[in-house]
């Protein structure tokens, strides 16, 4: 297992390799960041000597062998418009986007995996066919406009919850119920159908047989040997929640990652962009490699050679 693991982590460190140059040049295409750092009346010679003291002036293969060589030390330059470290800026707003990301995988994960093996145990009942087209809706409806609805419904009519911020629990309910729905329809949509394909095995009937409680039988004998597929949606999904960060947190102004790469590409900040993306990017291959482990533990028959 140790061989494996280090082997997806030399695979990951390509990614991130890969990801840190996109991102780069990216970034230098998207304009010239002396055009909203200085004022309207900069003289050209302003700019110019704005651009050197920003590395902005040596060609693209030099610009990107300083950013390498500094951000394998730590450091990723200097916010232009927060004037800080961009990598302490960065994991500043690191914790706002986990504490959101892991209570709407938590509701995901819950909502997902109840509706989706219930659905399953009781096939073509109304409550099955009420979960699939609530699955459907899940998958179709656009995040952005889920968000819009809950804070007109819930925050501006009903007035139960803050519009947007971070502060109390209370400011976490909207966007992570907003962040866990498309996720929560797409696992149980995956739990309903691992667990269509796992009921009708002789081992299950063999449960029965035995004398085991039903509930017993579907989540233990059934939902383990089921859960394989489910876990390996479940770690992309609370990935792509870190990484998807941006609709949600711009929507409720939530303090995160995700809004903090929205205003950094406005202004044009090279370093906290990077910095934001090389993270993201590092936390998908970490997790990833997690759920990649776990597989043993769920199913002892898998082996990493």
């Amino acid at each position: 297992m140790l061989r494996y693991a280090l082997k997806r982590l030399g695979v990951g460190l390509l990614c991130l390799v890969g990801v840190s140059i996109i991102i780069f040049v990216a970034m230098r295409l998207a304009g010239d960041p002396t055009l909203l750092l200085l004022p309207d009346d900069a003289t050209d010679q302003d700019r110019i000597e704005l651009r050197q003291e920003l590395g902005l002036d040596k060609p693209l293969p030099v610009q990107y062998a300083i950013f390498v060589t500094d951000a394998v030390q730590g450091d990723f330059g200097m916010s232009t418009r927060w004037k800080m470290p961009a990598m302490e800026l960065v994991l500043a707003r690191l914790p706002a986007t986990l504490q959101l990301a892991g209570l709407a995988f938590s509701i995901a994960v819950a909502i997902g995996l109840l509706s989706g093996v219930t659905s399953a145990t009781t096939r073509g009942s109304v409550f099955d066919q009420g979960v699939r087209l609530c699955v459907t809706l899940g998958l179709a409806v656009p995040v952005f406009w889920v968000g819009l609805i809950f804070i007109m419904v819930f925050a501006v009519d009903l007035g139960w919850f803050p519009t947007s911020g971070r502060g109390s629990f209370a400011h976490l309910i909207l966007p992570a119920v907003t962040m866990a729905l498309n996720p929560a329809a797409a696992m149980s949509r995956l739990s309903r159908s691992a667990m269509l394909g796992v009921l009708g095995a002789d081992y299950i009937k063999m449960a029965r047989v035995k004398g085991n409680s039903e509930a017993r039988v579907v989540w233990k004998h059934g939902l383990r040997n089921a859960a394989i597929p489910v876990a390996t949606l479940a770690g992309i999904q609370l990935a792509n929640m870190i990484g998807n960060t941006v609709v949600v947190e711009t929507i409720f102004a939530w303090p995160g990652i995700g809004k903090l790469i929205i205003d950094a590409i406005f202004a044009r900040d090279f370093a906290v962009v990077q910095a934001a993306i090389c993270v993201v990017a590092a936390a998908y291959i970490i997790l990833n490699l997690a759920v990649d482990l776990t597989y043993g533990l769920l199913d002892p028959q898998i082996r990493y050679d």
